[in-house]
């Protein structure tokens, strides 16, 4: 099963954590859509820097710290993904209320390690 994910926060820097998230989602042959500030590609991926309306969203992983998220909370609840990974640094209580409201799954974790261990 294909779980299409977007990645929110996503950096063309090799040494930040989406990058690498971005790199192995795509050798683990999932379809990866990404969002960052800057526009650039990773392992074939554009970064868009518009939020565009994604169809089929089934994850949404955030590289986003707490702070920077409440701007996009519209916006992905507005995508109805299956679940929502809060990978480490970007814990946020507040969304996860809000997404709990909307049947949307949310994940602590890291998406490295989910990928590592057969767990995504």
């Amino acid at each position: 099963m294909n779980k299409k994910t977007l990645v929110m926060g996503a950096s063309t820097n090799p040494s930040r954590y989406s990058n690498m998230a971005i790199k192995k989602l795509r050798k683990a042959k999932v379809e990866v859509k990404a969002f960052g500030l800057k526009k650039g590609e990773v392992a074939g991926v554009s970064i868009d820097t518009e939020l565009l309306n994604y169809d089929n969203i089934d994850t949404i992983t955030l590289y986003l710290g707490a702070k920077n998220q409440s701007e996009y909370y519209n916006y992905i609840l507005g995508l109805q993904p299956r679940r929502v990974i809060f990978n480490p640094g970007t814990e946020n209580p507040e969304f996860y209320k809000l997404l709990e409201n909307s049947n949307i799954e949310t994940e602590v974790a890291c998406t490295l390690v989910l990928l590592g261990t057969n767990q995504y």
